[in-house]
């Protein structure tokens, strides 16, 4: 029964003693450093990744609305050769002949939707390079995002290694790695270069 206090008081003792040493104050503002590099490059992948599914949805839809373009030079380039198809065919037309009139009107119809398909390509193609800006910002701010999971995953690493072992130099090396992330971090909102 005497060995069961003893037992107890051994635990106790190395108890606080490993608590003692965990509160040595560096190891504390490592933890710290650690949870607010963790947090930044959470929030760095979630920031990355929507600007990168935006970058994607962007391309796709300038993709379409440069489809939509061709189709609509297409179509135009038809009624062009309609147009100068009619234009040959009612000059081939003797004067005062009573199909001429029906050739010139529908010649001008053509005319017509040659001019509206031009309009409408002007429309298309100025949404396609709107398209295409959105897509470009996206990758623009996308790209810090990236390279700050980065840097942070690496800082928060070190940390972890230096918690382990107890080794204050790999803390330190760790805090420009983190600095660098976190500078990416912010660069990805406010885009400084």
């Amino acid at each position: 029964m005497s060995t069961l206090p003893s037992t107890m008081l051994a635990f106790s003792m190395k108890r606080q003693a490993m608590a003692e040493e965990i509160k040595e104050p560096w190891l504390n503002k490592m933890a710290l450093a650690t949870v607010i590099l963790a947090v930044c490059a959470t929030l760095s992948t979630f920031k990355g990744g929507g600007y990168s599914t935006q970058s994607v949805i962007s391309q796709a839809l300038a993709s379409d609305q440069w489809s939509f373009y061709q189709a609509k030079s297409t179509k135009q380039h038809l009624y062009e050769l309609q147009a100068e198809q009619l234009k040959l065919q009612a000059m081939a037309l003797s004067k005062g002949n009573p199909a001429s009139a029906a050739y010139a009107e529908k010649e001008q119809e053509y005319r017509a939707a040659i001019g509206r398909y031009a309009s409408e390509k002007q429309g298309i193609q100025t949404r396609a390079h709107e398209l295409e800006q959105q897509r470009d910002a996206a990758k623009q701010h996308g790209k810090p995002f990236g390279i700050a999971v980065i840097f942070l995953q690496v800082s928060i690493l070190l940390n972890s290694i230096s918690g382990l072992m107890k080794a204050r130099r790999i803390w330190w090396a760790s805090i420009p790695i983190g600095i660098a992330g976190v500078a990416c971090f912010a660069d990805g909102f406010l885009m400084f270069v």
